[in-house]
């Protein structure tokens, strides 16, 4: 029995050139602001990496309707999305609690690592939802109707989210502070 015929789409000769064009320049933009976004709500960065590549090609299929409207807020959408997937397909994984990770805090010239490294440490003790809002609202700079559309949620639940991360972050880092003088006391 022969196969049923099946029309293929060709793009006009320019057209495919001229979306692969654009898109790479908006990938240029883009990417290292989804890097740093993926890092913050993974707190590591191979899988960032990997969560960035997985937006970009899902921005990149949906490109004409991503361009239509704010593309790197659709490819932030896309991001948060790809986040919640790999946590749900990993969350049996055995993770280490944020106590038991090792410390990375190192004497240098300015501290600027240390003081990051302590930053991804304290929030990645904040709860899945929580940690998304801080990130995209305070270390993304996004409005608080910009993160309730990304994620999907309130407005309110936004503000609610912020006020309680926030409150646990300055918890953490408080702690985190007094046990630091203490071990640069005794040294």
């Amino acid at each position: 029995m022969p196969e049923p015929w099946t029309p293929v789409v060709v793009a006009r000769p320019g057209e495919r050139s001229s979306r692969d064009a654009e898109f790479t320049a908006f990938m240029a933009e883009a990417e290292p602001v989804l890097g740093r976004t993926a890092y913050l709500l993974t707190g590591n960065r191979h899988r960032a990496e990997e969560l960035v590549q997985q937006a970009l090609v899902r921005t990149y299929v949906a490109w004409p309707r991503a361009r239509s409207r704010d593309p790197l807020a659709y490819a932030r959408r896309v991001l948060a999305n790809a986040r919640i997937d790999t946590w749900r397909k990993h969350r049996r994984e055995v993770l280490l609690a944020p106590d038991d990770l090792p410390h990375g805090r190192h004497g240098g010239a300015d501290g600027g690592h240390a003081e990051r490294d302590l930053l991804v440490r304290a929030l990645a003790r904040l709860p899945e939802q929580r940690r998304r809002v801080v990130v995209l609202r305070y270390l993304v700079d996004l409005g608080e109707r910009e993160v309730a559309e990304d994620l999907g949620i309130s407005v309110g639940a936004v503000k609610s989210a912020a006020s309680r991360g926030l409150a646990q972050l300055r918890g953490v880092l408080d702690a985190n502070a007094g046990t630091t003088a203490e071990t640069e006391g005794a040294r």
